[in-house]
């Protein structure tokens, strides 16, 4: 899996270790509590490609792709600047790509799952979001041409659009869904049944703060 080195993609390695899966990582950094024995420039696509060949070196089967890694660079249209667009292309949308296709004969032949961390601003866009946005969005349809690619070689693609998440150890809001509790979905979409395959989830928090504009007021705001 990529990014598995702090918050979601901690979580969701630690569970499944927990489920017994033996996970491999490819990260940008090394993690904390191990060794990678690989890690990569995710901004540089080509790097990521070769770096996955090197983690994947070995390996009796892949049953499980989870591609995780992500930068969050934001800023406006008129803002943006060239070198964090081409940052959030590469991390989010190409270097993924790039991964899968590395992926793809050890997936085939295991009859593998790929799980594709999407995002909620894949769908709802919000100003100063056009990088990541524009990146989620598009990852959606890679998702989407993997299913119906895929499918015939057995392989099957989970795309997973998440709220709003609690990725960082100090953030105790309420109103945002716990590392755990991801890693618990992925999980569980992971152990689906091999008829079946969920296309898409679409994660929410199970608690809703108040809206800053609500009822008639948004048409204002649209």
């Amino acid at each position: 899996m990529t990014g598995s080195n702090r918050g979601t993609g901690r979580a969701i390695r630690s569970r499944l270790l927990a489920d017994g899966y033996a996970v491999r990582c490819l990260n940008r950094t090394p993690c904390a509590d191990h060794t990678d024995p690989v890690t990569a420039d995710f901004a540089d696509p080509d790097a990521a490609a070769r770096a996955a060949v090197l983690a994947l070196a070995g390996a009796p089967r892949l049953d499980l792709l989870v591609v995780n890694a992500v930068t969050r660079g934001f800023g406006t249209v008129a803002e943006v600047g060239a070198r964090d667009w081409d940052e959030a292309v590469a991390v989010n949308l190409t270097t993924p790509v790039r991964v899968v296709q590395a992926a793809l004969p050890l997936l085939r032949r295991s009859e593998g799952h790929i799980v594709l961390m999407g995002s909620h601003a894949g769908s709802r866009p919000f100003e100063g979001g056009l990088a990541y946005c524009a990146t989620k969005a598009a990852l959606k349809q890679v998702a989407e041409v993997l299913l119906m690619e895929e499918r015939r070689h057995g392989v099957r693609t989970t795309l997973l659009s998440p709220g709003a998440i609690r990725n960082l150890d100090d953030d105790d809001s309420a109103y945002k869904m716990s590392v755990e509790s991801v890693a618990d979905v992925v999980s569980w979409a992971a152990a689906t049944p091999r008829d079946t395959v969920l296309g898409e989830i679409e994660l929410r928090p199970g608690r809703l703060d108040r809206p800053p504009v609500v009822g008639l007021d948004r048409l204002q705001y649209v």
